[in-house]
C-alpha cells in the first residue's frame, strides 16, 4: 500500500462501530438512504449525458466502469450496479466491505469490493470511466492527496461527482447542531466542521489535477418529511460534476 495515506484513523474507527448498520434504513444511515434516491437519479443523468446513453435501455450504464470510492455499505454501489454499471466499490474500512459483500450477494448483484484506498489504486494502474465521491471529502485526513488520486483515477474525459458539506455558518447549525443534537438524526461525532470544504476549495483541487467544474448543485431536506431535492442554495449540502480534459 501506498506510503502517503489520506485516512484518518478517528473517522475509520467511527465508522467501524456503525458498520452493522448500513442497510437499515430507520437506523443511523437513513438519511444516506433517502438521499441516495436523489443522488442517484442525479448521477446517472450525467453519466448518460456523458456516454451517449438512453434511459429507456434495460441497463443503461452498461460497461462503463464506475469507482465509488469511501462506499461505506454499498447503498450507491447497488444503485448502480442496478443500471448496469461496471461497480468497484472501495472503502477503508473492513466492516463497510463485509457489509456490502453480504447485501450484494443477498441482494444477486455482481459488485467487485475491497478494502482499500484511492492511493492504493494508483499504485496498481485503476482507471475508470467516472469516480464517484459521495460523503467522503469531509472524512478524510489529508484532502488534497485524496483529491489528486482521485482525480488521477479518471480516465480522459470521464467524470467525477462529490457531494459534501460545505463550511458555512449555516452547516454548523444544521448538519452539527441541529442533525447531531437537537435531531439526533445522525450519531453524535459523524462530522467535524472544520473538515467541511467550501465550493471553491475542490475546485481549486480539482483544476488542479485537471478536472472542470462544468455542474453544481445544492441539496435541501425538508426537517418533517425528511424528503431531500436539488436546490439553488449550496450552503450545506451540495454536488459538484467536473470532467477531466482529454
Amino acid at each position: 500500500m501506498s506510503a502517503k495515506t489520506s485516512i484518518d484513523p478517528a473517522e475509520a474507527a467511527h465508522f467501524d462501530r456503525l458498520a452493522h448498520a448500513w442497510w437499515d434504513s430507520d437506523g443511523p444511515f437513513w438519511p444516506l438512504h433517502r438521499l441516495n434516491q436523489l443522488r442517484v437519479g442525479y448521477i446517472s443523468d450525467h453519466l448518460l449525458s456523458r456516454f451517449g446513453r438512453s434511459a429507456n435501455q434495460a441497463e443503461p450504464l452498461r460497461a462503463i466502469r464506475i469507482l465509488d470510492i469511501g462506499c461505506g455499505g454499498g447503498l450507491l454501489s447497488e444503485a448502480m450496479a442496478r443500471l448496469g454499471a461496471e461497480i468497484h466499490g472501495v472503502d477503508m474500512v473492513e466492516k463497510n466491505i463485509r457489509a456490502a459483500q453480504r447485501h450484494a450477494e443477498e441482494s444477486d448483484l455482481k459488485i467487485r469490493y475491497e478494502c482499500g484506498t484511492a492511493e492504493a489504486l494508483i499504485e496498481r494502474g485503476e482507471s475508470y470511466d467516472a469516480v464517484l465521491n459521495l460523503e467522503v471529502v469531509e472524512h478524510v485526513a489529508d484532502l488534497p492527496l485524496f483529491m489528486k488520486a482521485c482525480g488521477e483515477l479518471v480516465r480522459p474525459r470521464g467524470l467525477t461527482v462529490i457531494g459534501t458539506i460545505n463550511r458555512t455558518a449555516m452547516s454548523f447549525l444544521a448538519a452539527i447542531v441541529g442533525a447531531e443534537y437537537v435531531l439526533r438524526w445522525l450519531p453524535k461525532g459523524t462530522h467535524r466542521w472544520r473538515k467541511f470544504p467550501r465550493p471553491n476549495e475542490l475546485e481549486d483541487l480539482l483544476r488542479d489535477g485537471g478536472l472542470r467544474v462544468f455542474d453544481r448543485t445544492g441539496v435541501k431536506v425538508n426537517p418533517f418529511t425528511r424528503q431531500f431535492r436539488l436546490s439553488s442554495g449550496m450552503g450545506v449540502n451540495y454536488m459538484l460534476v467536473a470532467e477531466k480534459s482529454g
